[in-house]
């Protein structure tokens, strides 16, 4: 696997974190960055890293998603157990929402972070999820 430098400390004492196993941002922003002891993600859609391609049904679209996340928590030593809050948009709430927890539910186990599901207009995709990461020791 090829691993992006870390990048030096901004200013802020906040630091960009970037791979290349999940989708390059699509404008100007961070994958994810790590301020104090908290790593916060950009918000992800389902396109796969390495084709571009973007799965057809909401759960395959979660599963995608969260798998993108959990490429930016990786740099970082990090995984899905250390997420504290995640926050998703589903293109079709009320009809996706039970296909989509369904797959959601795959990826997280108790004691579950907490959640804010709402939902938006989404260019072409089902879902989109961002997530904030407990990285303290």
């Amino acid at each position: 696997m090829s691993r992006v430098p870390e990048q030096p400390a901004e200013p802020t004492g906040t630091r960009a974190v970037h791979t290349v196993r999940a989708p390059r941002p699509a404008g100007a922003y961070s994958q994810g960055v790590v301020a104090g002891d908290f790593l916060f993600t950009a918000g992800f859609g389902p396109q796969d890293p390495a084709t571009g391609k973007v799965p057809g049904t909401v759960g395959e679209q979660t599963a995608q998603v969260l798998r993108n996340v959990r490429s930016v928590l990786a740099e970082r030593g990090l995984g899905l157990d250390h997420v504290v809050k995640v926050t998703v948009h589903l293109a079709a709430l009320h009809q996706d929402f039970a296909a989509f927890d369904a797959a959601y539910g795959e990826f997280f186990t108790a004691p579950y972070p907490v959640r804010t599901t709402v939902g938006s207009e989404l260019m072409d995709i089902l879902v989109e999820i961002d997530v904030v990461a407990y990285a303290g020791r």
